[in-house]
């Protein structure tokens, strides 16, 4: 399947050895170190008020639980931050892998499973972007086609905006080179359109145009009708109005 899909030429043009790692940003880094040595100490403050100050058995339980989920979450938060300072994300032309740093696990993604393709903010995202961000963020989709996750990073993630453009070129190139986005037994997302959507929604585009078409002949209709009523009692109020005045004549004769 991958050689069907490969493009010899562009692949003779990538680089046959070394690793570009890509850091994550310093910013990130140091406010996820401070968070977590916060929480840690709140923790384990929660922790020895919890042992030391409390009699009742309930709250000493709450107290012991939260306080210990947070002290051990923020040193697994702390250790993280030195896994991603090292790098985020690693285009491997050794092994001819895309690798990235998901929490404590490093994904490898073959580059003839590989896609890089420009990515989107969720509605939260997007909110933050809009409202708190000076600079307008880019976001990059990793995906092995054939696994039913995929992995996006932005460039506020990374080091610096030269290193996501980097990065994304990178990412671009290997995804061209191998083709795996062509494939035909790739996985495919909600928002990727295929040839059964196309059709649905054409069948679905056509329903509602027949659907507005009789609502809009029924409203003709009803108006039509509503005139010719109103053109009928026109008229026999003319009517009735001629025989009034026949009969005013008549009595002024008499």
């Amino acid at each position: 399947m991958a050689n069907e899909l490969e493009n010899k030429e562009l692949i003779e043009k990538l680089p046959k050895e070394g690793v570009h790692c890509y850091p994550a940003n310093p910013s990130k880094i140091t406010r996820n170190r401070i968070l977590s040595v916060v929480f840690c100490v709140i923790g384990v403050f929660l922790v020895l008020v919890g042992l030391l100050k409390v009699s009742d058995n309930i709250v000493k339980i709450g107290l012991l639980v939260v306080g210990g989920l947070s002290a051990i979450v923020s040193i697994l938060v702390f250790a993280q931050s030195f896994l991603i300072a090292k790098y985020r994300v690693a285009v491997d032309y050794n092994e001819k892998n895309v690798v990235l740093r998901y929490r404590y696990s490093k994904i490898a993604i073959p580059f003839e499973n590989f896609d890089g393709r420009d990515g989107t903010p969720d509605q939260a995202e997007a909110l933050i972007d809009k409202n708190f961000k000076k600079d307008k963020t880019y976001y990059l989709v990793l995906d092995d086609v054939f696994e039913d996750a995929c992995y996006q990073t932005s460039s506020t993630d990374l080091e610096s905006v030269d290193d996501f453009k980097q990065l994304r070129e990178e990412c671009f190139a290997i995804a061209e080179a191998y083709g795996a986005r062509n494939s035909k037994d790739k996985v495919k997302f909600y928002y990727e359109k295929d040839e059964d959507k196309d059709v649905g929604s054409t069948d679905l585009d056509a329903l509602i145009e027949e659907t507005r078409a009789e609502k809009k002949a029924d409203e003709e209709a009803e108006a039509a009708k509503r005139a010719e009523e109103a053109a009928a009692r026109e008229a026999e109020e003319a009517a009735e109005a001629e025989e009034t005045a026949e009969d005013t004549e008549k009595s002024d004769e008499e």
